[in-house]
């Protein structure tokens, strides 16, 4: 058994009867098979249970205490020179930008004693449910993977309701990471997670993150969620060379990464050798307007336009021409109530084929939905069917709208 000598700062530790507990591992201690092993920390028994994710400089294990207490730590290994600069770096963001719903919570810290007597820095996290990254895979067991090189199968993505929820979320927690002073520097599906406790995406490791116009990380972010002015900084620092005048990446390398990722979310597409390819670095906005229109096919009711402008200036070359992530939020993209606009979807099309809805926020047209079918015939049986219905406990009155008016965006009140 090891022992953990540890300290909790923060005041913020849990114990064993709440909903979020701790665990650790020592180096060697969770074999490929994972067997079990047990931890003192804070006088509590400990299970190790999983190993969640393991890279170059740390790994991240599950454990449990008792039959429901779980939580997640970040075991950091020696760095090349012996010393733990990963760990004190991370733990020192970390504890500048805790209370925000949209950033992991960092309980406290502590230092695991192997039985070979190896010391190990460890920080002690909310455990978090599915990632992003996890969530793509689901949705590429829906079909065939589809690729914009291959040919491949059109993907359908995930719902327009998720998408908007990671992008409010996701852009929450940047907005407050930039006041603070902060870039993350790896944003990246796999670090992007949903807590199911507190229904909310969480942004989680801060190893690569800097305080901005002071970086001391030369390379930064992932394959495939790269900004370009980061793809040059990496490029010459590997030679051994810097830009002019640098002082670093901005804050707006962050919504670059963002916007690949709901790029990726919406259309089910995996897009790094997309994003590597000529034709992206000629014209990234064409193929952000190609992968929109195909799309459309797929959900021709749903207006997705606002989210597609949206991600096409988060992917702007110019790093001054992406705005900031409090700018981002003020899109008409998060005034759509996309759960709403599904659910009447499904329901308007059991009577025909659906072209468009439409929910007007403000008058003209508030409190009035506007369904757009294929054809006359459907229109008129859709009338017919849904006058005297309920939806989400209102009454229906369903009457013709001229198709003229509602294509020039004439929306006046019809219904009284």
């Amino acid at each position: 058994m090891a022992h953990c000598s540890s300290s909790d700062p923060s005041g913020k530790i849990p114990r064993p009867d709440s909903s979020a507990v701790l665990m650790a591992g020592s180096p060697g201690s969770v074999d490929q098979a994972m067997k079990p092993v047990l931890f003192e920390i804070f006088g509590e028994i400990w299970n190790v249970q999983a190993r969640l994710g393991q890279g170059v400089s740390a790994s991240v294990y599950r454990v449990s205490s008792g039959r429901t207490s779980t939580a997640a730590v970040k075991e950091f290994l020696a760095d090349a020179q012996g010393g733990d600069y990963g760990y004190h770096k991370e733990r020192s963001v970390l504890e500048d930008i805790q209370g925000h719903k949209n950033i992991v919570t960092l309980y406290g810290v502590f230092t695991n004693h192997s039985h070979v007597g190896v010391a190990t820095r460890c920080l002690l996290l909310e455990l978090l449910d599915v990632s992003v990254s996890e969530l793509l895979v689901r949705a590429s067991t829906q079909g065939q993977v589809g690729s914009l090189q291959s040919g491949g199968a059109q993907q359908q993505g995930h719902s327009m309701w998720l998408v908007q929820h990671c992008a409010r979320d996701i852009l929450e927690a940047l907005a407050f990471l930039h006041r603070e002073g902060y870039v993350h520097a790896d944003l990246k599906p796999r670090n992007v997670l949903w807590s199911a406790d507190d229904e909310c995406f969480k942004l989680i490791d801060f190893g690569l993150s800097f305080k901005e116009g002071n970086q001391d990380v030369k390379y930064i972010q992932t394959d495939g969620y790269r900004a370009p002015e980061a793809e040059l900084q990496n490029s010459l620092a590997q030679v051994g060379l810097e830009a002019e005048g640098n002082s670093g990446c901005s804050a707006t390398v962050d919504l670059w990464s963002l916007g690949i990722i709901l790029l990726e979310m919406y259309s089910g597409i995996k897009l790094k050798d997309t994003v590597r390819s000529p034709e992206w670095k000629d014209n990234s906005a064409a193929i952000v307007d190609h992968i929109f229109a195909s799309n459309s096919v797929v959900c021709p009711a749903i207006p997705v336009y606002h989210l597609r402008d949206l991600i096409k200036s988060m992917l702007h070359n110019d790093p001054k021409h992406r705005g900031t992530a409090e700018t981002a939020l003020l899109s008409p993209f998060f005034s759509i109530p996309f759960d709403i606009l599904e659910d009447m979807k499904e329901e308007c099309q059991k009577y025909g084929s659906v072209v468009s809805l439409l929910i007007p926020k403000e008058n003209p047209g508030k409190g009035q939905v506007f369904v757009e079918y294929a054809n006359a015939g459907d229109s008129k049986e859709a009338q017919r069917l849904l006058t005297g219905r309920t939806f989400d406990r209102k009454f229906v009155v369903a009457t013709f709208y001229p198709l003229s008016a509602y294509k020039r965006g004439y929306l006046y009140q019809t219904v009284q």
